[in-house]
């Protein structure tokens, strides 16, 4: 698939907000910091589409990427930052909870795991809900390129022995900087959407 435009759509806060056009929705999930905003930028070969920040929590909306006209990847609001009061927390939590519920045009996750450490709690947590509703997930394992080669093999284990990665749910190492695995999502994104054509 080659990526000929993209562009933040809609920003949602609510059902009622969601596109209505009918076309294929990817979710992207992960805590706080994983680095939604650079696999975004490097999916869709842009330098500032989704803006990164150093400032946990700051995503708090749903926001659908419109790609070639096609297809939409739906970032939501990272998960794990201590800096956003509760009362929000619970809010976006409900928000992603409606989304998973009941849209039907989603038709995969990926969530996002930093490969240098070990997946925290609300990793887990949110794998669990995900396998919950019996979603498919595809785990995409960013920032490989700061992964010694040593340390790949351990850190990976690690994170599939963690997660206890369900039959049919696929993993990719991914880099932002330097693209690794960027071709196999693109693969990944092109069949889900011939297959609704």
């Amino acid at each position: 698939m080659k990526i000929n435009s993209a562009k933040l759509d809609t920003v949602a806060v609510r059902r009622s907000q969601y596109p209505n056009e009918g076309k294929p929705e990817f979710l992207l999930v992960g805590r706080s910091n994983v680095g939604k905003s650079s696999f975004i930028n490097a999916m869709l070969n842009q330098k500032s589409l989704a803006r990164t920040s150093s400032r946990p929590g700051k995503t708090q909306t749903l926001n659908f990427y419109l790609v070639n006209e096609s297809f939409y990847l739906v970032d939501v609001p990272g998960y794990g930052y201590a800096s956003v009061n509760h009362e929000k927390q619970k809010k976006m939590g409900l928000m992603i909870e409606e989304y998973l519920e009941k849209r039907k045009e989603m038709k995969r996750v990926f969530m996002l795991i930093d490969f240098r450490i070990k997946p925290t709690e609300n990793d887990i947590m949110m794998y669990k809900f995900l396998k919950y509703y019996h979603i498919p997930v595809t785990i995409v394992i960013t920032k490989a390129d700061k992964v010694s080669t040593s340390k790949k093999e351990r850190n990976l284990k690690i994170i599939k022995d963690t997660l206890n990665i369900a039959v049919g749910d696929n993993y990719i190492l991914f880099s932002s900087v330097n693209k690794t695995g960027r071709e196999e999502i693109l693969d990944i994104l092109n069949n889900f959407i011939i297959d609704t054509i």
